[in-house]
């Protein structure tokens, strides 16, 4: 018991003259992991789209995400560049002097109906899903060579290798091929050797669960394996991004991370990350053209559907008036 307690105390993260860069600090997942690394002692540098000059601090769920960035901001060891992810000199100037960086940004654009037309070309929209999710990853994957210091991207995306299931369907649907993007920016880490990539594929992520369900432990799949859709709170993800840096192990590994039942997982992440290795598999270099069809396809198929639904929901409202009339003329 001794040896595996003092085994989990080595392998958690040092802090000690480490900076970490930090993408996706205002969104739940983010400002988690901010307030983590800085209680931690880490020097953190967030990549800020917002102005938060003279904006009143908050760390509130429903806070304004400039009042989130100026209360993160506050925090001991946390410094702001101001960018995006779309844009390569912030980016560049974000990852100088990081020895990781924690890319936990996201596109959250919906579907516009202006999208559907054949003249409009969506991803020239800067929160488009190739925009934030392909273009932003390879920014960072630059930025990172670039710097000569970062050695290590820990990437949060989902699982995307299932284009045709009606999940993926409806994210890239409604999400501006959100899944499929994020496959592609998985893609770019695989295929550039100089910079060490963790990629983190999380269960559901749900607003305001503050512990595992009961019955449940954190579970871990590597080599891009699978594992039972679950929820799973932001912190627990928060934790994993943090702590696999500590294990040269989990460099160059596609994990899944979902809650499973209690006696097939663990309390930490410690013992499981112990026992990551990196990816062996053949991971397919694209899944674009299979996610495109698959929404054009599926896309197709849910409008037919909703179609013949209102169709039958007007029919069904013509013969109950019909019925009414009867009865009362």
């Amino acid at each position: 018991m001794r040896r595996t307690l003092a085994v989990v105390l080595l392998a958690l993260p040092t802090a000690a003259g480490k900076t970490v860069a930090l993408t996706g600090a205002t969104g739940r997942l983010g400002r988690i992991a901010v307030q983590k690394l800085s209680q931690r002692g880490f020097s953190t540098r967030l990549l800020v789209r917002h102005n938060i000059e003279g904006v009143t601090p908050s760390i509130e769920a429903d806070a304004p995400p400039a009042a989130i960035a100026a209360y993160l901001a506050k925090l001991p060891g946390v410094t702001v560049v101001k960018g995006d992810v779309t844009d390569t000199a912030s980016v560049v100037t974000l990852l100088e002097g990081c020895e990781a960086c924690l890319a936990l940004h996201g596109a959250r654009r919906t579907r516009k109906l202006q999208d559907l037309l054949p003249w409009v070309d969506p991803t020239t929209d800067p929160q488009h899903a190739k925009r934030v999710n392909y273009d932003g990853v390879r920014h960072l994957l630059a930025a990172a060579k670039a710097s000569g210091t970062c050695k290590r991207i820990v990437r949060i995306t989902g699982k995307g290798e299932t284009p045709w299931s009606l999940f993926s369907i409806l994210i890239n649907t409604m999400g501006s091929l959100a899944k499929a993007w994020n496959y592609e920016g998985e893609c770019l880490l695989r295929s550039d050797r100089r910079v060490d990539y963790t990629i983190i594929r999380p269960g559901i992520m749900v607003a305001g669960m503050e512990a595992l369900d009961e019955g449940t432990a954190l579970g871990l799949a590597d080599n891009g394996g699978d594992l039972k859709v679950s929820k799973i709170p932001h912190a627990s993800i928060a934790e994993l991004a943090i702590e696999c840096l500590a294990y040269p192990n989990a460099a160059r590994s596609t994990l899944c991370a979902m809650a499973v039942p209690t006696e097939e997982g663990a309390s930490s992440y410690a013992p499981l990350l112990a026992k990551v290795k990196p990816d062996t598999r053949e991971f397919a270099p694209t899944l674009l053209a299979q996610h495109l069809l698959a929404v054009r396809v599926g896309g197709t198929a849910l409008a037919a559907l909703a179609t013949g639904m209102a169709s039958a929901l007007v029919v069904a409202v013509v013969n109950i008036f019909r019925a009414l009339m009867r009865l009362f003329v």
